[in-house]
Formats: C-alpha cells, sequence, structure tokens
C-alpha cells in the first residue's frame, strides 16, 4: 500500500502473510501487508485490538513461535532479508539492527538483574567493548532519556522504579547497541497521560536526533498524530488506509478510518454528546469474509463489498485506500 521505493527505504515489508496454526482452526492475523518507512520517518499503525498491529510489529523482529506460525512474504531491512535469517544471523539483527520498545516494560525486563546489568550485558553481546566502557554507555544512555540520579538508577531492579521510568529504561535498553530501526509497541498505554506526552516527545527527540526509521504501533490517534510523519491504518490484519498524518487527519477517506476519528472525545464534543460508535464486532480472523472486512459494519456497504476484496486506490502519489467506494466523491 506504500507507494514506490526509494533509494532511502530502509524497511520494506512486502505482501506479509502470519498464520497461527496452534488452535482447532488457522488464524489469519495478517493478510498481505504492505509497508514501507524511509531512514528518519516515523510510521504509525493505529486500530482495533486485534487489527494485526502488534502481530506485524512482532513479525520484523521474527518473534513468534515457529512452530504454531506461518510467515509468507518478504521483510526487508537495509541490505538483509528477515526471513531468511539463520538462527545466528537473527540474533546478531535484533538489537543491533532493530530493536523492540515492548509495551509493558515490568514483562519484558528481567525481574532478577538489575538495569544496569542488562543494558550492560546487551552492548557487550553485540560489541567488542569493555564491561568498564559498556558501564559507561549505559549511564549515558540514562542520562540521554532523562532518567533522574542516572548512576543510582543503574543499580536498581525494574519493580523499583515507577511506570514512565521503566519505559525510558526500556528505550534506553532498545537504543543500547545503536539500531537503525525501532519497533515501539503501544510504549505509552499502561502510564497516565502527563507520563504518556512525556515519553512521545521523548521518543520524538531521540528518533530526530539519531536519524532513526520508527514503526510506531497504537490505538490511540492523538498519539499516532503527535509522533507520526504518516499513519497506515489496519483493520481484520490489513492496511485499509496509508498517508500523512495530516491528510488522514483532515480528510480521511475509509469509512473505517472515519469511524474511528468520531469515536474518539475532543474539544467539538458538546456536553452530553454521545460518541459515535462503530457498530458490530470485528470479523473472526479464522473465517474472513471473501469481500471487505469492514462492509458488515459499514453503512455505505453494497453488494460489491461483500463479495471482492477491494484493491488499492491512489488518491494522490502518497495517500492510498482499499475501499470500493474510495473514488466517488464526499461518499465516505
Amino acid at each position: 500500500m506504500s507507494s514506490a521505493p526509494s533509494s532511502d527505504c530502509f524497511l520494506e515489508v512486502q505482501q506479509l502473510h502470519v498464520t497461527f496454526t496452534g488452535g482447532k482452526k488457522p488464524v489469519k492475523a495478517v493478510s498481505g501487508v504492505d509497508l514501507r518507512v524511509q531512514r528518519g520517518e516515523v510510521v504509525a499503525l493505529i486500530g482495533e485490538s486485534g487489527s494485526g498491529k502488534s502481530v506485524t510489529l512482532r513479525s520484523l523482529l521474527r518473534l513468534h513461535a515457529e512452530k504454531s506460525t506461518q510467515i509468507a512474504g518478504s521483510i526487508r531491512v537495509g541490505d538483509q532479508q528477515v526471513l531468511q535469517l539463520s538462527p545466528i544471523e537473527l540474533s546478531s539483527y535484533r538489537g543491533r539492527v532493530a530493536s523492540m520498545i515492548f509495551q509493558e516494560p515490568l514483562l519484558a525486563l528481567d525481574p532478577v538483574y538489575s538495569l544496569g546489568q542488562q543494558i550492560t550485558e546487551t552492548i557487550r553481546r553485540h560489541e567488542n567493548v569493555t564491561a568498564l566502557e559498556a558501564q559507561q554507555r549505559a549511564l549515558a544512555l540514562f542520562e540521554r532519556v532523562r532518567i533522574p540520579s542516572p548512576e543510582r538508577r543503574l543499580q536498581a531492579y525494574p519493580h523499583e522504579m515507577s511506570g514512565g521510568m521503566r519505559q525510558r529504561a526500556m528505550i534506553a535498553l532498545a537504543l543500547a547497541c545503536q539500531p537503525q530501526l525501532l519497533l515501539a509497541d503501544e510504549p505509552t498505554t499502561a502510564l497516565d497521560a502527563t507520563v504518556q506526552i512525556q515519553i512521545l516527545l521523548l521518543l520524538r527527540e531521540l528518533q530526530k536526533d539519531l536519524g532513526l526509521a520508527v514503526v510506531f504501533v497504537t490505538h490511540d490517534i492523538g498519539a499516532a498524530v503527535e509522533v507520526a510523519d504518516r499513519i497506515a491504518v489496519m483493520y481484520a490484519g490489513r492496511i485499509v488506509e496509508e498517508g500523512p498524518a495530516r491528510t488522514l487527519l483532515r480528510q480521511p477517506r475509509h469509512p473505517y478510518t472515519r469511524a474511528l476519528l468520531q469515536s474518539r472525545a475532543d474539544g467539538a464534543l458538546a456536553k452530553g454528546q454521545r460518541l459515535e460508535t462503530i457498530a458490530g464486532s470485528p470479523p473472526d480472523l479464522a473465517a474472513l469474509p471473501p469481500g471487505c472486512a469492514f462492509a458488515s459494519r459499514c453503512k455505505w456497504a453494497q453488494p460489491a463489498c461483500e463479495a471482492t476484496q477491494p484493491e488499492v486506490s491512489w488518491l494522490a502519489d502518497n495517500h492510498s485506500v482499499r475501499c470500493w467506494r474510495a473514488l466517488e466523491p464526499q461518499t465516505v
């Protein structure tokens, strides 16, 4: 769904399919995702829970259990084909080329090692440096992510830190080996509003300073607009609309994108006015319909929508939508 690749394209995902086979029926969690991210660019994946955002993100690091997961398509990061990497190559790729900020750092961080130990171990695993040099790097990282009293905090264990400080430590760990691709899986979900803003601003500042390519997963449109250059809207394992953040906020063309924007509270909502909701429920990923997965919930649906999967329509060079009625004026 992305425009033609450029020389600055660092991440290129083509026709990614992810199917989980561990249950009674195969679950098609991701169905033909195309995504490109240039160096120094932030792309946000947004959508409801279960839309395939985190599954897509974890596929970029091949974190899914291989015995119960089928992955098809192509994932290229830099000059590496991720799905073709050997176990040894994959171990070097994770952390060094691409790294992830997980949603809940208390679960992602090891509870029996101090934060300093975890960061220095990561640095020494990927780089030929002494223990002292790794400790100095860890201290510099804590200072960069603005953790107060960094020397003391390096000795702390994850449970001894607040949620906001743990997330800053998680960001420091993700940046420890100077990756070129940063994957952020809803990094502000468990934080209060004030801390969320601080983390978002920190991520955007670090991204600009380091020139990182970033894929940012969130269900919060406000957070996506705050940090992203482009937004890709996911529904039922597919990207249904993609374009510049400002364009999608002001001129959404897919019915699902419009519904997401209308279902959030903002300054235009009058006192006592009810939020709009999206009728119905997401489809069963183990039994996807032949047509548009959103058709049963869409008030603009027509017979063709339920019968055949819509092709990608380009509204501009950098704005695409997967909807049969996308090119009709003022219909969606």
